[in-house]
């Protein structure tokens, strides 16, 4: 097992279609953690959410996300991103991003399909400042 450096786990997160696994609190204590589709945009992991679901909510109450990326196949790899999200309702800002993240996990043709399903009311842009990143690759090596 290796530590990966900062340019590896960026290679490795944002690397085909690899989904995030976003942890978040309840308001009751119990943890929640849902897959997200995501791009990174610098310093922030950038992903969108229904704004009354319970990844939603709680973000809304408590800014702490912590997001897991792994590869499934020997001799497996994970990175672990810790954040602080903001959310941002400009709808400019999230069919900007929105199509982004559809461009990635549907296709450039289906991107802008995707861009206008997400960036509605109904929905919230997650902009999540990375404050830790735990990667390690080669775990079964």
């Amino acid at each position: 097992m290796e530590k990966m450096t900062e340019s590896e786990w960026r290679a490795f997160v944002s690397e085909g279609t690899r989904t995030g696994k976003a942890a978040v609190t309840r308001a009751d204590g119990a943890p929640h953690v849902t897959p997200i589709w995501f791009v990174l945009d610098g310093d922030d992991v950038v992903f969108n959410t229904g704004r009354d679901t319970v990844k939603g909510r709680a973000l809304a109450r408590d800014p702490r996300v912590c997001i897991c990326v792994d590869d499934e196949t020997p001799p497996y790899s994970y990175v672990q991103i810790q954040a602080e999200a903001t959310l941002v309702d400009d709808m400019d800002e999230m069919l900007r991003w929105a199509t982004a993240i559809g461009g990635r996990y549907m296709g450039a043709d289906r991107a802008e399909e995707f861009g206008a399903r997400n960036a509605v009311p109904t929905e919230v842009l997650v902009r999540a400042r990375i404050t830790k990143v735990i990667g390690e690759r080669d775990i079964a090596a």
